[in-house]
């Protein structure tokens, strides 16, 4: 089983310029380079072409040598007293991460989480195509969320292979995730984000993603209690 947590995975062997597979990326590094290309495209944006290690790595949030570190993964493209080339960096990053390819995704859960994340606009600027929504209840199948028109999760399979997906969100109750998940995977799609309070198993060669927003509060509230200690011992 391929199970995966909150935390990013390491990115597998990508071919590089001559067609040999380049060294894996490190869990860490695939999560700061995921800030580095939000950085670019800022930069992008603002008209910026050229950045300096210094500049980008405080955008990022991080220091210059774990910038040079991260970068180092997906090839060094700075040159020492220029920077680096913003679009020539980001697009480079984000082939490193597999955001070149077409992603197709398909949502499975028409309540309020599915359909805050079917109209979700930030999708499809960073290559993710939201390509269908599913629901059971017949009262919401049929309705339109954003473009989308509800489909029946009766039909999933029909729909998933006619759309395309290759990647599947699922927003659904605990106890119908994993029977969902089963069909998803049945239906050959091998990346799964579930939002379900449910741990989930899935066979070898799937990639799944699971994130609990009650697990986060609990670290972000234990984070908050150690900020405020100093304050209440005072």
């Amino acid at each position: 089983m391929t199970s995966l947590d909150s935390t990013p995975q390491a990115v597998p062997d990508l071919p590089d310029a001559t067609g040999t597979p380049a060294k894996q990326i490190p869990p860490a590094a695939v999560a700061r380079l995921t800030i580095y290309l939000r950085a670019l495209n800022t930069l992008l944006a603002d008209g910026i072409e050229r950045v300096s290690s210094e500049s980008l790595a405080e955008a990022s949030g991080v220091s210059s040598s774990t910038l040079r570190k991260d970068l180092s993964h997906v090839g060094s493209y700075g040159t020492r007293g220029v920077g680096y080339e913003v679009q020539y960096l980001s697009r480079h990053i984000a082939a490193a991460l597999g955001l070149t390819h077409d992603w197709k995704v398909a949502i499975v859960g028409a309540g309020n989480l599915g359909k805050a994340l079917a109209r979700y606009g930030g999708f499809e600027s960073r290559g993710f195509d939201v390509v269908a929504i599913f629901d059971a209840d017949e009262m919401v199948v049929g309705n339109e969320v954003g473009w989308l028109r509800v489909s029946d999760v009766a039909d999933l399979e029909t729909v998933l292979h006619r759309t395309g997906a290759n990647m599947v969100v699922l927003a659904l109750p605990a106890s119908v995730a994993q029977g969902v998940c089963d069909r998803v995977v049945a239906a050959g799609v091998r990346s799964v984000l579930s939002f379900a309070p449910v741990m989930l198993q899935v066979p070898e060669g799937v990639n799944l993603r699971k994130v609990d927003m009650a697990t986060e509060l609990q670290i972000l509230a234990y984070h908050a209690q150690r900020a405020q200690a100093p304050e209440q011992t005072a």
